[in-house]
């Protein structure tokens, strides 16, 4: 509860460049708090941004960028706009299988994710 409160505080003090793994933590709790609340309106902007930040502090094979960008496409399926977390989720499961390997527990949350979205056949849980 803590994180949820100061991330803004912490946000605003530190400012864009001094963004830290810590910062970028508690905005992504901040955003899971309003999904897990029914608000992916509120939710999607904040993972956009956790997503932007992670790419660009932590790099795009990072496991927490990787879990961010899963978590946008969830946000999107949430707010029904599926079309948009497919891609988010195809290149998500790319990624996580070459960097993660196939049997990594991101990995298969982010292929169950897919399944689930596309009722594919050809994707194996």
């Amino acid at each position: 509860m803590t994180t949820f409160v100061f991330a803004p505080l912490l946000e605003w003090m530190l400012g864009d460049d001094q963004l830290n793994p810590d910062t970028i933590k508690s905005r992504n709790k901040r955003a899971m708090s309003y999904l897990a609340a029914g608000r992916p309106a509120k939710a999607i902007p904040l993972y956009k941004r956790t997503l932007a930040d992670c790419e660009r502090v932590l790099g795009a094979g990072n496991s927490n960028t990787l879990r961010a960008r899963n978590n946008l496409a969830m946000a999107y399926q949430a707010a029904g706009r599926t079309a948009e977390a497919i891609p988010l989720l195809e290149r998500t499961l790319a990624d996580c299988e070459r960097v993660l390997g196939a049997n990594h527990r991101d990995t298969k949350a982010t292929r169950r994710n897919l399944a689930a979205l596309t009722a594919d056949p050809k994707i194996h849980i």
